[in-house]
């Protein structure tokens, strides 16, 4: 029987730790207070996992930016193809439009198509939706096949609608758990990673830029300029041509236009934590502001627009997403347990005491 297994999770959780509980410092920026995507006021994350006997390892992950109708009251947002070998549902009206109108989801390649139902019914039984008759569904991906048995298609629309309720504010559980349960980044156990960044004040108001990702990518995993996969495994064993979805949520109140610039700049961050992204993978970054709400009806932006920020003042936030994407990367790894899978492939979790002796090895070991 499949379950929803997110105490099981927790209670591996607790042999693992963050990158900065580690001692690695990422970047300059000051995080938010819980170094998550959540520390932006208004978004909730829920996962699914799927774990059932030897082959099935896979879930669902929702991203909401606010609590409401978001087909009604929806968000601005664009998205930003980096590679785009990937199924990404839902890409092109937010590139129209420049907004997005339901929970953002994140599951595995081939159920795509079953995470875009459950989306519409979730949107269409929603109070006040009773006449809609499109709705555009936000689906991403990555392809977990290695240690999930992918085609089985085992994901099926109750999951995800239990994403979506299961999600909340707070802390995120991180590594081997809903859309994350069975990805490989970099010749380790990957997963789920988050974290977060506050901008230097622009106009005497700091915001806040939050990252999520879903990591299945890489050849070799860089930390701060450390070939770590060298140092420690000796060797590169297998060439990686998965994916990675980045998730961006913000409370600067800036245009579609200038959310694709933020989306765009995450992909530096991720480019600092390996030296290769190959052909066959699937690079998506989607971003969405919580400052603002568009309404499906009327014909104005917003009742109560307030005044957006200009291109001078997307230094701090571009900082911020780098910053926070990178970070976001190695959680996903740092976080993650080694899992054995689909047909008795084996993903070896990063060993965190060798991350530190490499650390205190190079002096990047930050103690405070």
């Amino acid at each position: 029987m499949m379950t929803l297994s997110v105490a099981h999770y927790g209670q591996e959780a607790q042999n693992r730790a963050r990158a900065a509980e580690t001692g690695l410092k990422t970047g300059v920026l000051e995080p938010g207070e819980l170094n998550m995507i959540t520390d932006v006021p208004g978004v909730k994350v829920g996962h699914y996992t799927l774990r059932d006997g030897d082959a099935v390892r896979t879930g669902v992950t929702a991203i909401l930016p606010h609590s409401g109708n978001l087909f009604a009251e929806k968000v601005p947002a664009s998205i930003y193809c980096f590679n785009g070998f990937g199924k990404l549902a839902g890409y092109l009206q937010v590139k129209e439009l420049g907004n997005i109108e339901t929970p953002v989801i994140l599951t595995n390649t081939l159920n795509v198509g079953t995470a875009v139902d459950a989306v519409i019914r979730y949107s269409l039984r929603q109070k006040g939706n009773e006449n809609v008759r499109s709705v555009n569904a936000v689906v991403g991906e990555t392809n977990d096949g290695f240690l999930n048995d992918i085609r089985g298609q085992h994901v099926q629309a109750i999951h995800v609608e239990e994403a979506i309720r299961n999600a909340s504010p707070g802390r995120v559980e991180e590594g081997n758990v809903g859309a994350g349960t069975g990805t490989t980044s970099m010749g380790f156990k990957a997963g789920i990673g988050t974290a977060s960044r506050k901008t230097p004040p622009v106009g005497g108001v700091s915001y806040t830029v939050g990252v999520l990702v879903q990591s299945n990518f890489g050849r070799e995993l860089i930390l701060n300029g450390i070939p770590v996969s060298w140092e420690i495994l000796n060797s590169i064993e297998k060439e990686e041509d998965g994916s990675c979805m980045i998730v961006i949520a913000t409370d600067a109140p800036i245009s579609s236009r200038n959310l694709e610039r933020l989306a765009r700049r995450s992909f530096t961050g991720m480019g600092r934590t390996t030296r290769f992204m190959s052909n066959s993978s699937g690079d998506f970054a989607i971003a969405f502001s919580t400052a603002y709400r568009i309404k499906h009806t009327g014909t104005v932006m917003a009742d109560d627009m307030p005044l957006l920020l200009g291109n001078n003042a997307m230094d701090g936030l571009f900082q911020a997403v780098e910053e926070a994407t990178q970070e976001a990367i190695y959680n996903s790894l740092f976080m993650a347990e080694e899992m054995e899978g689909r047909d008795g492939n084996r993903a070896e979790a990063i060993p965190l005491d060798k991350v530190i002796e490499l650390l205190k090895r190079h002096n990047i070991y930050k103690t405070e």
